[in-house]
């Protein structure tokens, strides 16, 4: 085993986990789910069998993340925050199924703020950040700052997290680290 799991955890056979990953107190992984290298799971998350998530993942605690949900590498899942998985549940009628699901893609780089909430069906992009407490109801830009329910876009944001200055409508900078933006077809890119 390379990788290491808190004896109260869970971890199911034929789940995946990478090289050098913990699993803290009570969390339970899944037949089926991949886990990267690298990655953290803080106490209590729950993993569900057809989740993929990277390396160098950090889900906090108290997370659920449900079949149909794609987090890439460097994501960060802040505590409590909430998945979903069915757009229309209820109880009176089965949607088990994947063809029920919506999928959620969380790219690269992306951070999710505390108790924020994620609709099923929305693409997170890359160095996105979602503000704590954030309902999250439609697709997020990269580097885009988006808090508030619904989440609107308020800024942007830097790959080390800090928010972006603007010298006129089409070219940034970070004041913390000094990396160069620009947007380009309307979308914002990292010129270095």
């Amino acid at each position: 085993m390379d990788y290491y799991a808190h004896p109260t955890s869970v971890i199911d056979d034929g789940a995946n986990i990478g090289k050098n990953t913990q699993i803290w107190h009570f969390c339970h992984i899944s037949s089926g789910a991949v886990i990267g290298e690298n990655c953290k799971i803080g106490q209590n998350v729950f993993i569900s069998g057809k989740v993929i998530i990277g390396n160098n993942v950090k889900i906090q605690n108290n997370v659920s993340v449900y079949d149909g949900v794609i987090l890439e590498d460097n994501v960060f899942c802040g505590p409590s925050m909430v998945f979903t998985n069915v757009f229309n549940p209820r109880c009176e009628v089965n949607r088990n199924d994947m063809k029920f699901y919506r999928k959620t893609l969380v790219k690269k780089g992306a951070s999710i703020g505390a108790n924020a909430t994620i609709v099923c069906g929305v693409t997170i992009e890359e160095y996105a950040f979602i503000g704590a407490g954030s309902v999250v109801t439609k697709d997020v830009s990269a580097f885009a700052l988006v808090y508030g329910n619904p989440a609107k876009q308020k800024g942007w944001i830097c790959k080390c997290g800090e928010k972006l200055h603007n010298t006129d409508a089409e070219n940034y900078y970070c004041e913390a680290c000094n990396k160069k933006y620009k947007i380009i077809n309307n979308k914002m890119n990292c010129l270095e």
